[in-house]
């Protein structure tokens, strides 16, 4: 995919009038461990950072490398997240919501759309449309989801030293073997999940 693609659905949106648009996008909805982040990005409409691509498609060296670059280059953006104990109190799709809310609040000035990956938009605070697979579709959503993803991920890295029998650094608290067989013999630790484990086996 072309780079200049991924604004071909932002420049159609745009052109219905709209001042302007941020992109949305989450990360950390599935694992067992940890706090889900989002992202909130406006970029210069039209602006191409080189190599931006759907987050799940890039390395995580990758990823890091683009971090900076989209901070520098957006008209602004904000990286929020939601706890594990938030998530436990509203189930993980309200928490994704309240997160992305969070991060949708520290954009200044305030877009006058956001667009929200994947296909579900009934908590979120701002005028919004949802747009599916948009992560790898719109420039905006792209670079929100590696904010979002390169900001969780550092966050693991720092749960890893503080939890280093999960070995965090490795899964991100993802359900792997290895996560897994870890619970089994040490037991959830404080920023587990437990709605998540009762899936366990």
């Amino acid at each position: 995919m072309n780079n200049a693609d991924l604004w071909e659905l932002e420049n159609e949106i745009y052109d219905e009038g709209f001042t302007l648009l941020c992109g949305v996008d989450e990360a950390g909805r599935g694992p067992l461990a940890g706090p889900v982040y989002a992202a909130a990005v406006i970029l210069p409409r039209g602006y191409l950072i080189e190599g931006l691509n759907d987050s799940k498609k890039l390395t995580e060296k990758k990823r890091e490398a683009l971090f900076d670059p989209i901070c520098q280059a957006a008209v602004s953006y904000g990286i929020a997240r939601a706890e594990v104990e938030e998530i436990e109190e509203l189930n993980i799709l309200n928490a994704t919501f309240l997160a992305m809310n969070r991060a949708i609040a520290q954009l200044s000035p305030v877009p006058a759309l956001a667009l929200i990956d994947g296909n579900r938009n009934t908590g979120i605070t701002l005028p919004s449309r949802t747009i599916i697979k948009g992560d790898g579709r719109c420039a905006d959503i792209a670079a929100a989801s590696v904010l979002a993803k390169v900001s969780r991920d550092r966050y693991m890295l720092e749960m890893a030293e503080k939890y280093p029998e999960y070995h965090f650094e490795a899964h991100k608290g993802y359900g792997t073997a290895a996560h897994y067989a870890a619970l089994r013999e040490f037991g959830p630790s404080p920023i587990h999940r437990m709605s998540f484990l009762k899936k366990m086996h």
